[in-house]
């Protein structure tokens, strides 16, 4: 299915797809063309033939367009590394993160999504293109001004005798442009698609933030999980190393097993405090991250009790409708193909009229009773002759942009097939791995077992027990690491699907 076709499907026929609009030749694009005249209000309808032949021979100055790039995007019909039955799997939640189950991870996203500043950035900038639409907006509507200027002269008469004169005046002047070629609704459009484009600008960050936060915050929970094994594991390090001691001291075993049990309680010693600095910066970074100064982040539930939600279902055309960076570089899109046809038309007569109309007296009494009324109204027609090509380079540096946009979307859209399934792929195969590790776990712990009855028994010695310990520990280690790699997994999935940030 062509991305044109895609676009359709999702939006229904209701909007114009991002691709299908730039895709599709503005009026003109190409070739001279005779802009159709507005009807409504106008009196221009009513002008004689020859007036419109005459517009329809202005029109002909339009600047031509280069023709827009072909669509090359296709959009796969099924994920590759689909986990299960996407088909019963539920959509992605908006408030994806409580499927955590986790009350403190609930609370910090949100608390971020409230006062991280680059989002305070990204709202602000929303409000500021909600402006710029207002502002664009206002071109289309007539300006009314008004100004009073009360004058007294002193001057001479034609026989040198000075004379005082008093002049009093109000006056309103309304100004309108008639907008016949639609350039300025062509302006109006671009900031309209502009600011839609920084709303999922906005989303888009806001889903990176709560992104971040969660999987930083999943993280912390498997480096608290590992410093409390690493501690667990140095206690027990510590209890063997006073029996190799003892065992060296009263002549049972060689000097060399209690300086190797002393090296492997000095390796757990020195993993705990790296494992501190790492939880002391990563909640340093989280504190920041929420809008926050640097501090300890509350915790929830433990590392055991977090469990992975369902994997979020979804076609890859839903995409389309669920990720906002994608919404944003639609938008970008329609913005830059509406600038284009207003760049277009630069070239095309202005219509404009001027209506001025106000008092004035050489006295006070008379202006505030009976003052003189004085108007006038203009009807201005303006077209430029001669520009040294100024506006065909600026329509060609526009088409360029436009052709940029149309690449930069489909790229947008090719990187969000390809993070799902890398998410989705990560996921599956995360998943084995863990089923690997159990079996290596439980191997490791049966060979600690055996080998620490061997010892005890004197039919080995203290290294074959130090061997299985450090593969029993390497095994937890791994567990844990790949626990937390599932968890955050989720959390790269959740995001690459959108996580329920439908524009």
């Amino acid at each position: 299915m062509s991305a044109r076709g895609i676009m359709r499907e999702l939006v229904g026929g209701t909007l114009r797809t991002a691709l299908s609009l730039a895709l599709r030749p503005a009026s003109g694009a190409g070739m001279a063309s005779t802009p159709q005249l507005p009807t409504a209000g106008m009196a221009l309808t009513r002008r004689p033939a020859s007036v419109l032949a005459a517009l329809a021979l202005l029109s002909g100055c339009a600047a031509t367009v280069a023709p827009p790039p072909a669509a090359s995007l296709q959009t796969p019909a099924a994920w590759r590394g689909a986990v299960g039955p996407l088909a019963t799997a539920p959509a992605p939640e908006r408030q994806w993160w409580q499927s955590f189950g986790d009350p403190a991870l609930s609370a910090l996203v949100e608390t971020a999504l409230a006062h991280n500043g680059d989002l305070r950035v990204a709202r602000a900038r929303v409000a500021e293109y909600r402006a710029r639409v207002g502002v664009a907006g206002a071109a289309q509507r007539p300006a009314v001004s008004v100004n009073s200027a009360p004058t007294r002269v002193r001057q001479l008469a034609y026989n040198g005798v000075p004379y005082v004169t008093n002049v009093y005046q109000a006056e309103f002047q309304a100004s309108y442009e008639i907008d016949v070629w639609g350039r300025l609704a062509a302006q109006t459009d671009a900031a309209a698609a502009g600011y839609h484009a920084e709303q999922a600008n906005a989303d888009a960050a806001a889903l990176a933030v709560a992104a971040s936060v969660a999987s930083g915050y999943l993280n912390l929970r498997g480096l608290d999980a590992q410093l409390e094994l690493t501690e667990a594991t140095l206690k027990l390090r510590g209890q063997s190393r006073a029996l190799a001691q003892r065992q060296f001291e009263v002549g049972y075993s060689s000097r060399l097993e209690w300086l190797q049990a002393q090296a492997e309680y000095q390796a757990a010693a020195e993993q705990v405090p790296q494992l501190k600095r790492q939880i002391f910066e990563l909640e340093n970074a989280l504190s920041i991250l929420s809008g926050g100064n640097p501090g300890a982040v509350a915790r929830g539930a433990a590392l055991a009790e977090l469990n992975p939600p369902p994997v979020p279902a979804g076609l890859p055309s839903d995409l389309l409708r669920r990720r906002p960076d994608i919404a944003r570089a639609e938008r970008n899109l329609v913005a830059l193909n509406a600038s284009l046809a207003a760049t277009r038309d630069q070239l095309l007569p202005s219509f404009k009229l001027t209506a001025v109309g106000g008092v004035q007296s050489l006295k006070l009494h008379d202006f505030l009773n009976a003052p003189t009324a004085l108007w006038h109204f203009t009807g201005l027609v303006a077209a430029p002759l001669f520009d040294g090509g100024r506006v065909q380079a600026q329509t060609d540096a526009a088409a360029a942009q436009r052709d940029q946009a149309v690449y930069a979307y489909e790229n947008a859209v090719r990187a969000a097939f390809a993070e799902t399934e890398n998410g989705l792929g990560a996921v599956r195969r995360l998943r084995e791995q863990a089923l690997e590790n159990d079996a290596r776990r439980a191997t490791a712990a049966e060979t600690l077992r055996i080998a620490h009855n061997r010892y005890r028994n004197g039919y080995a010695s203290y290294l074959e027990e130090l061997d299985a310990q450090r593969t029993l520990y390497s095994a937890d280690v791994g567990r844990l690491q790949l626990r937390t790699r599932i968890l955050v997994a989720s959390v790269d999935l959740y995001r690459a699907m959108g996580g329920g940030w439908a524009p």
